[in-house]
């Protein structure tokens, strides 16, 4: 197959970069250049104060409390990411393998409720988990108690909203790489007496690691900004840094400081996503290596 190479002075490789880089421009690295500028800046009498200072990073590092909120935030998603993980891959690897009759079924009602407003499925969860709510309610007719569930308020109601709502992304993502494996390397592999267990770890797994890490991925970056779960099914007690930054921006109207957490946000999200990057690079050249 021949290759053809491309170079940027081709006008047409660069009309058809111009639109994206125009979107890029104007929606991200203008508005993050703004933001790292208004991070400079003080506030005074709860008005913008144009100074040129770095007192709002010096507050960011001298206050601990912020730090303890941001290893929260990262510690959940995290914790978000694997479970979400756990849930749907089991859900991916049935509608690609197990299901192909109900499949469409299935996923119009992932769909469905994929799009229902995250408002009202959140707020379903506190319908559900309230001492007085549905679950407790049938606990208590099979005899194991009135308050038998007690989470609602705390961080694990938290994850749960977390993972019922981001969980569909590596659903999708996983889905797409297991339908897109070739059925003739398993049924390969079973010829040479592998078993199912050992045909899925590895043969199935590993040609599905493309839609794990993209979901992965886009769990992670959506789990750091989380606001609803934190705020209606955490009650607030265990405030991550969506509502930090919302309370610096709204009720302390101290917006230097809300722009300087959002920096601090996007680069220990951007950190944690180069390492893991870094860790699956490695990862895949030690198997291509041992596979040599």
């Amino acid at each position: 197959m021949r290759v053809e190479q491309k170079s940027w002075r081709d006008p047409v490789l660069i009309g058809t970069t111009i639109p994206l880089a125009a979107i890029m421009l104007l929606f991200f690295i203008v508005p993050l250049v703004m933001t790292a500028v208004l991070s400079f800046q003080t506030t005074k009498f709860y008005r913008l104060s144009w100074t040129w200072d770095l007192n709002i990073w010096m507050e960011v590092f001298a206050k601990p409390h912020y730090w303890v909120i941001m290893t929260r935030t990262v510690s959940m998603a995290l914790i978000c990411v694997a479970l979400s993980v756990l849930v749907a891959f089991p859900v991916a690897y049935a509608l690609a393998t197990r299901l192909k009759a109900l499949q469409n079924h299935v996923k119009i009602l992932i769909v469905f409720a994929f799009l229902t407003d995250a408002v009202l499925k959140t707020f379903g969860w506190v319908l559900v988990l309230d001492k007085n709510g549905v679950l407790n309610w049938l606990l208590a007719h099979l005899g194991i108690g009135p308050d038998a569930v007690n989470i609602l308020f705390t961080p694990t109601a938290t994850m749960i909203g977390m993972v019922y709502n981001l969980a569909v992304y590596p659903m999708f993502t996983i889905y797409l790489s297991l339908a897109r494996i070739d059925r003739d390397l398993q049924l390969a592999a079973y010829d040479a007496g592998a078993s199912r267990l050992r045909t899925f770890f590895e043969v199935t797994l590993p040609l599905s690691k493309p839609g794990l890490y993209s979901g992965a991925v886009l769990v992670f970056v959506l789990s750091l900004g989380v606001f609803l779960e934190p705020k209606v099914m955490g009650g607030g007690t265990a405030p991550m840094a969506a509502e930090l930054i919302r309370q610096s921006f709204e009720t302390r109207v101290n917006w230097p400081l809300g722009a300087a957490l959002t920096l601090v946000l996007i680069i220990i999200g951007a950190l944690s996503l180069m390492l893991a990057a870094a860790v699956a690079f490695r990862s895949n050249r030690v198997a291509g290596s041992a596979a040599k």
